[in-house]
């Protein structure tokens, strides 16, 4: 991976990661505060607490993603290490997803006049849970190198005393 590479996506990390903290900040300082601008027709003392776990679950991920783009930069993707961190992300990517349902259900109630926006917010969820599934194929993936780059230096060591 090149330093361009890595110094573009630590960047776009960074900033995501301010973000949700700001959000994060702006979230409890509602809660805390009590001051709610809204007309009471949404819940949103539970919205704002999901807010906040869904923001947790983005920091998750992001720390795993970072500590990942080190080890790809070192050259140590490829050990039993890394499965930690892109268990790390599987994690983080299902509790977004069931922070997602709960908004979803908490959402529910106020759209019996039109059930097609719990659908659609339904369907996110499970294309939510579908990136998940395509990080646990990935992470398949990693496990077939690694195991392959165990089997590598063996073959390696083996030559080495041969010769």
């Amino acid at each position: 991976m090149g330093q361009l590479t890595v110094r573009a996506l630590r960047a776009v990390l960074v900033v995501v990661l301010v973000g949700t903290v700001f959000v994060q900040a702006g979230m409890v300082w509602a809660l805390v505060s009590g001051s709610d601008p809204e007309d009471k027709s949404l819940p949103l003392t539970p919205l704002r607490v999901m807010t906040i776990l869904g923001m947790v679950s983005v920091q998750i991920a992001l720390v795993c993603v970072w500590r990942l783009v080190t080890m790809v930069r070192r050259g140590t993707v490829f050990s039993h290490a890394a499965f930690r961190y892109v268990d790390g992300v599987i994690g983080a990517i299902v509790a977004a997803a069931l922070v997602w349902f709960a908004v979803t259900a908490i959402n529910a109630p106020g759209q019996r006049d039109d059930p097609g926006v719990t659908l659609i917010m339904g369907g996110v969820g499970v294309a939510i849970l579908g990136v998940a599934l395509i990080v646990l194929v990935l992470r398949m993936l990693l496990a077939q190198a690694v195991a392959r780059d165990v089997e590598a230096t063996q073959m390696q060591a083996e030559l080495d005393e041969v010769i």
